[in-house]
């Protein structure tokens, strides 16, 4: 029987415990700045730090293309989703106070969960989804912060944009709030979907001319899905 390659065992006894060091400093600094900072712009800051660590540990460089929005406003950042690391990609390249959505479960998971929690992330109850988004939204744009969504719903195992949801863009259209296209590739070679074993690599990350929603109604939400898709798609690599 074979062993397993080297970078699994990197990521077993080296990358796993060096991102859990990551989470319980940065995850304990977040929480305590948020007594004082209730807007969680220092616990993003934090965030942003525990991206970096992350990419930098596993040893993934990030090329940007475009240019960030105006930060004058909040957004909704529209991604394809390859990886778990597009998470610490974006929040690391996209130099903007972000925010994500996540199941209400992930509260209470430990540093993790209680920063999501503290920080003014939407975290939603999978069986009532609806039940006061809109407020959270309100209150995310009262904090100058924009929200990532993934609207494939799930990770790609080749590479292929999937179908994106229309769902998820009602939060955009229903808060007048523009649409950033985001594509990555190159990320599901650090991870593979289903896979227990992280490699360097090399991710492009390109930003795209924002979308305006004011004046779309919540029929638009579909034929907006399949326009942030095609224009996502057509910049992912294939590799």
């Amino acid at each position: 029987m074979s062993l397993p390659p080297y970078h699994w065992w990197r990521t077993v006894f080296f990358l796993i415990p060096a991102i859990g060091v990551y989470t319980v400093v940065l995850g304990t600094a977040s929480l305590l700045s948020t007594f004082v900072d209730r807007r969680g712009h220092f616990a993003h800051r934090c965030a942003r730090a525990w991206s970096w660590l992350i990419l930098k540990t596993t040893g993934v460089t990030v090329e940007v293309h475009g240019a960030l929005p105006p930060a004058d406003r909040s957004y909704v950042i529209a991604s394809n989703h390859q990886s778990i690391y597009d998470i610490p990609v974006i929040f690391w390249t996209v130099a903007m106070q972000l925010r994500i959505i996540a199941k209400a479960s992930l509260g209470s998971f430990p540093f993790l969960g209680w920063h999501l929690q503290r920080a003014g992330h939407l975290l939603v109850d999978r069986d009532n989804p609806g039940a006061g988004v809109l407020k959270k939204m309100q209150r995310m744009i009262a904090q100058q912060a924009s929200l990532i969504i993934f609207p494939e719903g799930t990770r790609s195992r080749d590479g292929v944009v999937g179908r994106f949801k229309g769902g998820v863009f009602l939060l955009a259209i229903d808060s007048a709030l523009p649409v950033v296209p985001v594509s990555v590739s190159g990320s599901r070679h650090v991870m593979l979907k289903g896979r227990l074993m992280t490699c360097p690599g090399h991710v492009r990350v390109t930003l795209h001319a924002p979308i305006e929603t004011t004046g779309m109604t919540r029929a638009d939400a579909r034929a907006l899905a399949a326009r942030v898709h095609d224009i996502v798609a057509a910049e992912v690599a294939h590799d």
